[in-house]
């Protein structure tokens, strides 16, 4: 839905509620947001080309996320560390220069990636380039933050995980659920617990008009676009050595994109089921409610705001003032990626895996059929071996 050609009172209720769920400060860069992505500048903003700074942080793709979530914590946290900003469409990318005061602003990726002043670079721009992007950080000896999803295809997460094997530049993936402090204690509610989950997402989407760049068969859809986040974090809540085998068993009617449920089977017996649904708008946005139960523990969570643990007599129930799906937690961890000595990146097991089970959960979905998937292994790295003549 597009909220700028809403009436006045629709815009009123919609900050109203957000100013509940998130904050005044929050709703308030939401709000630009939306306006950052219609801005227009005749004649363009003048920038000081070649200027030389201490800032050394670049951002490819400037839609609303980047302008909303990645350069509004950085700079909030550490202050002008954002050097520039990239984006095909030049005016998104002079709007988040002006607003945030970076150095210099571009519609070509390249001035970024070749950048020597630039060591970190988030990558949020379209899906079907988030991993092309990031290889070439890669293999200039960059850090990279790739917003979801990390690859749409089986070939990109190959290349990607290569590129990582030979690169100083280090990885961190843009699953912000799981480091939000309700998916913090989550985990570790269960984590306390022995044997096998039971793990249940119920989640209500956006719904996208049927011509949006989602859709596009490069950009993967919306089980690559959005399903991801729950794939991962369902993969993160089984403890590592009893994920693999994993069997997907897709349910859909006509879509194999909304409207959609899939079942996980793990190695350790857990199972994880999650619902997507994408019938309608959400007025508060996406909308989640989660059930696990594990040995003793019974949780439920609702929209990363309220948290319920039951372990026998024992009884916690918490609530965060607002939202917090992770996004600052996720952004800042990124950031740590460039300061010396400090967080390691992600490694290239759990970027096969949870890139293997996205796709994979796709391709179950489109042939209606169910697939089982391995644990990472160096051979499904090894380069394609050409046909013979």
């Amino acid at each position: 839905m597009d909220y700028l050609h809403q009436s006045l009172s629709f815009k009123l209720r919609k900050a109203f509620r957000y100013v509940r769920l998130y904050g005044p400060g929050r709703t308030a860069v939401k709000a630009r947001s939306h306006y950052h992505m219609e801005r227009r500048y005749d004649p363009l903003p003048k920038q000081e080309v070649g200027r030389q700074s201490s800032r050394h942080v670049g951002i490819l793709g400037c839609g609303k996320f980047a302008y909303a979530q990645i350069a509004y914590y950085l700079s909030a946290t550490h202050g002008n560390v954002l050097r520039a900003a990239m984006d095909v469409d030049i005016h998104r990318a002079a709007s988040l220069f002006k607003r945030y005061r970076l150095d210099y602003y571009t519609a070509e990726a390249s001035r970024i990636l070749e950048d020597p002043q630039i060591d970190l670079v988030y990558i949020a721009s379209n899906h079907a380039s988030h991993a092309e992007y990031a290889i070439e950080a890669l293999e200039r000896g960059k850090h990279v933050h790739i917003e979801k999803p990390h690859v749409v295809s089986e070939d990109q997460l190959a290349r990607l995980c290569r590129a990582m094997q030979t690169s100083t530049g280090k990885v961190a993936l843009g699953f912000n659920r799981p480091l939000s402090r309700i998916g913090l204690e989550v985990k570790r509610r269960l984590d306390a617990q022995r044997g096998p989950s039971m793990l249940n997402w119920f989640v209500a989407g956006h719904e996208i008009p049927p011509d949006h760049w989602y859709f596009r068969d490069e950009e993967g859809g919306r089980i690559l676009g959005n399903l991801c986040h729950w794939t991962d974090f369902v993969l993160q809540l089984v403890p590592p050595d009893g994920r693999f085998p994993v069997t997907i068993n897709p349910t859909r009617a006509e879509k194999a994109d909304s409207d959609i449920a899939v079942t996980y089977v793990f190695g350790d017996g857990s199972i994880a089921a999650i619902t997507f649904s994408a019938k309608g708008h959400t007025f508060e946005g996406v909308k989640e409610r989660f059930a696990a139960h594990r040995g003793n523990a019974l949780i439920t969570m609702d929209d990363f705001r309220t948290l319920r643990v039951e372990v026998v007599e024992r009884r916690h129930i918490s609530r965060r003032p607002f939202r917090d799906h992770g996004h600052k937690a996720a952004i800042l961890h990124s950031y740590a990626l460039a300061r010396p000595g400090t967080t390691p990146g992600a490694d290239v097991a759990y970027v096969w895996e949870t890139g293997q089970l996205f796709l994979k959960t796709k391709d179950a979905l489109e042939r209606r059929t169910p697939l089982t998937i391995e644990a990472f292994s160096l051979s499904d790295l090894a380069p394609p071996v050409p046909a013979a003549r």
